[in-house]
């Protein structure tokens, strides 16, 4: 009998999902497995939520962004008997291996289950970067780029009415995209949970721009840092901070993660569930498909538990100098 896999999408969408999902059925079929699709991610997994997948199933998806199989909170998943209930599920249908695509909560539940005795390999994918066994991840490059096309915009309308801006981006725990925005936007301070910026700190960044007779004042916070765009733009009404420019907030949210994947994001999901695939063919098992130093590779999903990967230093105080 084929060998049975299923794969599943989980946690937050990210640009290059689809393309992710597409490779795992492709690669899973040209080794004449069965492949399955798990829809809503683990409250699928728990409710034999299960489909056939066949490669017209996936056609025409590579471009599009989110994810078609679905994703959605289950708290269920987290007890042991909601695992118990995904085990008798999955060996129900007669599934061998799973392939799970996601971010850190999602890859904490693939080692819960492969704990269990289950065979589960991860692919990453999270627009926040904050994974630690992938250098980038699946979404990132994408969202990235809509942050940057949404500031750059910004800039335009800023300096015609000589405007500061708070631009807030996505990043709860991880301020990556808030961080690598603000030094490709040219932004003049970054706000991320990582360093924190006090609201009297950035007030002075603000008035300073102006004083030296800069159009604009543009600043990048990540939505996870200790003051967000809201409350950074309360605190100066409060305080009737003169900081020279007028000033606006705009959050970017979710707009980030609803492109169409770029290539590198393409490229690299493809790349990334391709190789999940492969280590599932070679019967190895727990671990995470990632890029490191520019190579694709694994790293056991046992050292990824409760870790979150941060930014460098360097950065941060290379966006500063930027800044200037």
């Amino acid at each position: 009998m084929p060998k049975r896999i299923a794969v599943l999408t989980s946690g937050g969408d990210a640009p290059g999902m689809n393309a992710a999902i597409r490779a795992a059925v492709r690669s899973g079929l040209d080794r004449d497995w069965v492949v399955y699709g798990v829809e809503h991610g683990y409250n699928g997994l728990v409710s034999g939520q299960f489909r056939v997948m066949t490669a017209r199933d996936v056609g025409g998806i590579i471009q599009r962004g989110g994810t078609i199989l679905g994703s959605a909170r289950c708290p269920e998943f987290k007890t042991v008997e909601g695992r118990r209930k995904a085990l008798r599920e999955l060996n129900q249908e007669g599934i061998e291996a799973l392939v799970v695509i996601g971010g850190n909560g999602s890859q904490t539940g693939a080692h819960a289950l492969h704990e269990m005795g289950f065979p589960v390999v991860g692919v990453a994918s999270t627009i926040d970067n904050d994974l630690v066994g992938s250098q980038i991840t699946i979404g990132v490059d994408t969202a990235l780029n809509i942050a940057l096309e949404a500031i750059d915009r910004l800039k335009v309308t800023a300096s015609s009415h000589q405007r500061a801006f708070l631009v807030e981006t996505m990043g709860r725990n991880c301020g990556y995209l808030a961080l690598m925005a603000g030094i490709a936007g040219g932004a003049e301070a970054v706000c991320v949970p990582e360093f924190e910026t006090s609201p009297e700190a950035l007030a002075e960044v603000i008035e300073e721009a102006y004083e030296r007779g800069k159009a604009h004042a543009i600043i990048v916070v990540a939505e996870g840092a200790k003051h967000n765009a809201q409350a950074l733009a309360q605190y100066f009404i409060d305080h009737n901070e003169a900081l020279g420019f007028a000033l606006r907030v705009t959050q970017l949210g979710h707009v980030q993660r609803g492109g169409n994947p770029g290539a590198f994001d393409r490229i690299l999901a493809t790349r990334l569930a391709a190789r999940a695939v492969e280590e599932i063919d070679k019967s190895n098992y727990g671990v995470l498909a990632g890029q490191l130093k520019g190579e694709i590779t694994t790293t056991p999903l046992a050292e990824l538990v409760g870790q979150t990967k941060g930014i460098d230093p360097y950065l941060f105080e290379l966006a500063r100098e930027m800044a200037y």
